[in-house]
């Protein structure tokens, strides 16, 4: 019997496994080291803000600066993640500049109390760092696209030590309901890459411990699925009031400058009407406090406040580490009222207010493994499915494409809400 031949295009696989690596690599060090540097930037002016409370009356000066910025280099239109994510999904060029004024710009505003995050931030000038490389290497529109999203997934796993999450998220935050595999090595090379170049630098991985989580079991996952529910309808109208309030801003104050000074005194009132910094910055302690079990009913409300006001006015930072602690928050009142486990509810309500508000439940399931462990797997799968559902097409990201539908199994290609 004659042999059956299957031609199978080996060579080709090889050529683009070993450019890849390549590429992925140096995009993988280099944005190790910027996210590194970054994050120390963050660490510092986060330290100095706490030490010295007298800077919360210089977020005047930091907003004007900030502006100033912006607009001498012709960049006050810049969309900021947006104009990452439609580099990727069209043709739209990434600016070169985005990556030195977010920088600036989000270290301006952790240093003098504004409530943003810094992973967000990491996106563009990771997409920025992807765009370089890209350009130096003469690669083709379709493989410089690619480096894009290296280079977010690079700095995404340097600053938040979650490079399992950071490589997927790239690939997935773009287009809901496809994700461009031919991504996959290059982004999870970099994304790793870049998290061990920020640990040799001393950026240690976030990591939370749950205090208790019980057996699971029909009730339990009732719970959590309610949970789900309420995290679904919260992150809606997270969503809601961060676009809602940028709207507003523009609707009564056309100019940039007078923008960020009004952002700037709402926020010098709010907090000192509230009499505590906590809400002030990244406020990762209020994670930690979440998941110990104790947050004050009010307090996923006046993050969601303070980071509406800071981002709506265009102080500059990240989404991301906001949307968990107004989810870890959230979910440790709810366990508080369920009676049942608040550490765990917190850590389900982080990871689960994250799938909502960015329509990426893979990722949130491998950051949420990555940062609390294993050990919930089926609470935080139940609750992240539920939200990311039910929160129907709402996004952080205006540029956010719905390519098929959440309920069936239909092509729909739409933009975020």
């Amino acid at each position: 019997m004659e042999q059956l031949k299957i031609k199978v295009p080996f060579g080709a696989q090889v050529d683009y496994f070993v450019k890849w690596a390549v590429i992925s690599g140096v995009t993988g060090i280099l944005g190790g080291a910027v996210g590194g540097v970054f994050g120390h930037g963050i660490r510092l002016a986060s330290a100095a803000f706490r030490r010295h409370g007298w800077l919360l009356y210089l977020l005047p000066v930091s907003g004007l600066i900030i502006v100033f910025l912006y607009q001498v280099t012709k960049q006050g239109k810049n969309k900021g993640t947006n104009m990452v994510l439609e580099a990727i999904s069209s043709n739209q060029k990434m600016s070169m500049a985005t990556g030195p004024l977010i920088f600036a710009g989000t270290v301006l505003t952790h240093l003098t109390g504004g409530s943003a995050g810094r992973e967000g931030a990491a996106l563009q000038i990771g997409g920025s760092l992807g765009t370089l490389v890209g350009k130096v290497l003469r690669l083709d529109e379709r493989d410089g696209k690619v480096a894009l999203m290296c280079g977010m997934s690079a700095c995404f796993g340097a600053l938040f030590g979650t490079p399992l999450a950071a490589g997927i998220f790239s690939m997935e935050v773009v287009s809901i309901g496809i994700m461009y595999y031919a991504a996959l090595v290059p982004c999870l090379f970099a994304s790793f890459i870049g998290a061990g170049v920020a640990g040799l630098m001393g950026m240690s991985a976030e990591h939370f411990t749950i205090a208790e989580i019980p057996e699971f079991g029909f009730v339990p996952a009732l719970l959590i699925v309610c949970l789900g529910v309420l995290c679904a309808v919260l992150s809606i109208a997270f969503c809601l009031a961060l676009h809602q309030a940028e709207h507003l801003y523009r609707r009564f104050f056309k100019n940039p400058y007078l923008r960020i000074l009004a952002g700037a005194l709402l926020l010098i009132v709010l907090t000192l009407l509230t009499g505590s910094r906590i809400y002030n910055g990244s406020s990762v302690s209020l994670i930690e406090e979440a998941l110990e079990g104790h947050v004050r009913y009010e307090a996923f409300l006046l993050k969601l406040l303070f980071t509406a006001v800071t981002l709506g006015a265009g102080y500059k930072g990240g989404e991301i580490v906001p949307t968990m602690c107004v989810g870890a928050a959230f979910g440790c009142v709810a366990g508080t009222m369920f009676g049942f486990s608040p550490s765990l509810c917190a850590a389900c309500g982080m990871a689960a207010l994250f799938a909502g508000v960015t329509n990426c439940p893979i990722s949130s399931m491998f950051i949420a493994f990555e940062m609390c462990g294993f050990e919930a797997m089926p609470y935080f799968a139940i609750a992240i499915a539920v939200s990311f559902t039910l929160s129907g097409y709402y996004g952080l990201y205006g540029s956010q494409k719905f390519v098929y539908s959440k309920t069936k199994t239909e092509f729909i290609n739409r933009k975020a809400n």
